[in-house]
């Protein structure tokens, strides 16, 4: 592979927080001068030299992003940030291999480079946002906090008409796409699929092609409408935290029993699919609550698990029923719902013959 040797260049690894955080990065990065270099997508090399290196009980999403650190290195790169993301909020916490992400890399990956390992702690007070982006920049000799605050809200920026156009219901690709470009494209065409489900997950999980299995394309194929957590606000998310019984206590507990429990409220939603990394501690505790309280809507649930193992054709073969059933259930649903109708008219026939 080609190697770089440029002083003002920073690896991302494509994987983790990248899906949430990236669009954030390349405007902050961008307005500084410094260019990032991503690590090539998800592949079956990617994920088998990441679980080489950790043990095997290791959650999938760890071993791919250790996998996609080696291919940075691979590309040359000698500046790469692996963020310990601690805290969001007071007291509200990532789950401990997050948070101990440089440690892990620190220990399994025995190569010379510059592990920028810059912490995020709101629950401290000297660890907020800007200190966070402020450790982000120092190992490029940029110490100034007006230039790190003004490039912040570049950062800001994309991140911000990301988002505008995820909620709008454009693609995940194509949001990231046209933010790039400082442009902000709004879909509005409806293809008018019969079927609309809730996919709730972590970025890393479903926007990773490889991990997922090209879900979304699969789902598009059957004529599903797929809604995620990223069509949902920030009230939303926490309204639906609530609405589970909930008290928020992981990070990542917005995009997953936030965005749950906002659409199991939700009429327009026909079922719910979770996709979960096999041994994450964090998520199996909010599964059973989704589970719990999607029998209680009455909306019906499939949780989807995935591993380094997980084969395509059992995957696929799950997905497919689950989207049969759905559609069996609505057809019998219109159906009712036109036999209802016929009999309310029925009767109404029958009263104004009998007042004639």
């Amino acid at each position: 592979m080609e190697k770089t040797n440029n002083s003002m260049k920073i690896g991302i690894p494509r994987a983790m927080s990248y899906y949430h955080n990236y669009p954030f990065y390349y405007g902050f990065f961008k307005a500084l001068g410094i260019e990032i270099v991503l690590s090539d997508i998800t592949t079956k090399q990617t994920l088998s030299r990441g679980a080489g290196l950790v043990v095997t009980e290791t959650c999938l999403p760890i071993k791919v992003y250790v996998g996609h650190v080696l291919n940075l290195l691979d590309k040359g790169v000698d500046k790469i940030l692996v963020p310990s993301l601690q805290s969001i909020g007071h007291k509200i916490y990532n789950c401990s291999k997050i948070r101990g992400l440089p440690d892990l890399i620190r220990n399994v990956v025995k190569q010379d480079f510059t592990l920028i390992e810059a912490t995020l702690d709101k629950s401290e007070k000297n660890q907020g946002f800007y200190s966070f982006l402020k450790e982000c920049v120092e190992p490029f000799g940029i110490t100034d906090e007006s230039v790190i605050k003004k490039a912040s809200k570049e950062g800001w920026k994309i991140y911000n008409n990301f988002m505008v156009m995820c909620k709008s219901g454009l693609s995940y690709p194509k949001a990231l796409n046209y933010a790039k470009q400082g442009k902000i494209i709004i879909d509005s065409e409806e293809k008018g699929q019969p079927i609309t489900v809730a996919l709730i997950s972590h970025g890393y999980n479903i926007y990773d092609d490889r991990t997922s299995m090209k879900i979304f394309d699969k789902l598009d194929k059957m004529d599903v409408k797929v809604l995620t957590a990223l069509q949902l606000s920030h009230e939303q998310m926490s309204e639906g935290i609530k609405t589970l019984g909930q008290e928020l206590y992981w990070a990542n507990e917005y995009e997953m029993t936030g965005a749950a429990g906002h659409y199991l409220k939700d009429n327009k939603i026909d079922g719910i699919i979770t996709v979960t990394a096999f041994g994450c501690g964090p998520d199996s505790l909010m599964i059973e609550k989704i589970t719990r309280k999607a029998k209680s809507f009455n909306k019906p649930m499939l949780n989807l698990t995935i591993d380094e193992q997980t084969g395509e054709a059992g995957f696929i073969t799950r997905l497919e029923a689950f989207v049969d059933m759905l559609f069996r259930k609505k057809r019998a649903k219109i159906i009712n719902n036109i036999q209802l109708q016929d009999s309310t008219q029925q009767s109404l026939n029958i009263e104004y013959i009998e007042t004639k």
